[in-house]
């Protein structure tokens, strides 16, 4: 339920910045870090989202017609399934998004494979 809190619109992208960030850094700090470590446009309207060291904590940034927003959970107990990967940057789903707000991996081996067709003929 925590997680409908932060539903990102369609065509909204959401980009992960991975390794650890310093969680006291707010709204300016983070939008430094989405143009210069991401390389992205904090203006755009994308979701981009950080954790501090111990994944207790994300904080998410986006632009949203005249100003930041800044949107933040921390665990108490448990910890986010945060990606480690070797790109600074990764982009996720918004249904990913859910579950990794959820305490879930990214990529859940188990799930259906996800289908596309051209022509219902």
């Amino acid at each position: 339920k925590g997680a409908a809190m932060l539903t990102p619109a369609s065509g909204q992208r959401v980009y992960i910045a991975t390794g650890s960030t310093d969680m006291r850094k707010a709204i300016n700090g983070l939008s430094i870090l989405v143009e210069s470590r991401m390389g992205l446009d904090a203006f755009s309207g994308q979701i981009f989202v950080f954790s501090n060291r111990r994944r207790n904590m994300i904080k998410v940034l986006y632009w949203e017609h005249n100003g930041f927003c800044l949107w933040q959970k921390r665990l108490e107990r448990e910890r986010f399934r945060w990606p480690e990967r070797a790109e600074e940057v990764v982009r996720v789903s918004s249904r990913q998004l859910r579950w990794l707000l959820d305490g879930l991996e990214l990529v859940q081996g188990r799930a259906h494979r996800q289908l596309q067709y051209r022509s219902v003929m």
